[in-house]
């Protein structure tokens, strides 16, 4: 997939359709009662800050990618894509070029307010916590570990789920299970340590390591679990090339921790506006993501 040579898109502008709202990344519009269109544009967040410049191609990468994992995964979760087709959405050619190979048409759900991260390698604000507890998110580890280890077991540590600009905060089960309920906790934990076993041999086979994950799930009208937004993306995951992986060290990623690792550098306090990011770092990030998508879906 080339998607270079395309202008890249920071913000869509559907005028047939009414706008629900942007998120860090994603434009949604109503369409009709039953369903949505998620525009993924080629912005790119850190820190939960939005960043001024987008990725070129970013947008139509994730969406092939997501894409890819919910039709992978769909007897295990059932997932949000609808079966009605962009063209029928968007019958004005020139609306639907500007959005073709990064919109999608999906079921309209009731979202689950948190976020389902589950973490097979301790790195990240998991090592932080460890450094200093001896635990990651209130889980006690074995000591001893080193940074990028593997943990004994993949493990669930929920956060909820932020509105732009604000920051996801870490929470326990029995806080996620005051949010959501008992029931939908349970299914949701099980459901997302599932997917990421799957997602994390299959990756490793094709050399990456998913280092950590997220998740996240609606319910449909009969009450089930369905996997919604994103699925198994650079975006929303740490993916690691499988040959540079050597734990005590910080292993060079394919998603935005470059971009991250960059803005370490600076002098910005993590709040809004965003630093503006250099044309090299812009262009090594677009290759980032275009080769874990090579990878994972040659």
């Amino acid at each position: 997939m080339d998607t270079s040579a395309r202008a890249p898109l920071f913000e869509s502008n559907i005028r047939s359709l009414p706008l629900l709202g942007r998120g860090k990344v994603r434009d949604i519009y109503a369409v009709g009662e039953e369903n949505l269109l998620i525009v993924t544009t080629d912005r790119l967040s850190a820190f939960d800050v939005v960043l001024p410049d987008p990725i070129p191609g970013k947008g139509e990468m994730l969406t092939t990618l997501s894409s890819f994992w919910f039709r992978h995964f769909e007897d295990t979760v059932p997932h949000h894509l609808a079966r009605l087709t962009l063209a029928e959405v968007l019958p004005d050619p020139g609306e639907r070029a500007a959005v073709e190979g990064r919109a999608v048409v999906v079921k309209r759900l009731r979202p689950l307010l948190v976020e389902a991260v589950v973490r097979g390698y301790l790195i990240g604000s998991g090592w932080r916590d460890y450094q200093k507890s001896g635990e990651l998110c209130g889980i006690s580890l074995p000591a001893g570990l080193r940074l990028a280890d593997p943990l004994p077991t993949p493990i669930f540590t929920p956060s909820t789920k932020a509105a732009s600009g604000a920051h996801d905060e870490n929470i326990d089960f029995a806080q996620t299970q005051t949010l959501i309920g008992h029931d939908y906790a349970h299914k949701v934990r099980e459901v997302a340590l599932r997917l990421y076993a799957g997602a994390a041999a299959f990756a490793r086979a094709r050399g990456i390591i998913i280092a950590d994950t997220k998740f996240e799930f609606g319910i449909d009208r009969n009450g089930e679990v369905v996997l919604i937004d994103e699925a198994l993306t650079p975006d929303s995951s740490r993916f690691w090339p499988l040959e540079d992986y050597q734990p005590g060290t910080s292993p060079p990623s394919f998603d935005k921790q470059f971009v991250r690792d960059y803005l370490e550098t600076l002098n910005w306090d993590k709040r809004a506006p965003g630093p503006r990011l250099p044309a090299e770092i812009i262009t090594k990030t677009a290759a980032k993501y275009r080769e874990a998508l090579t990878r994972l879906t040659a």
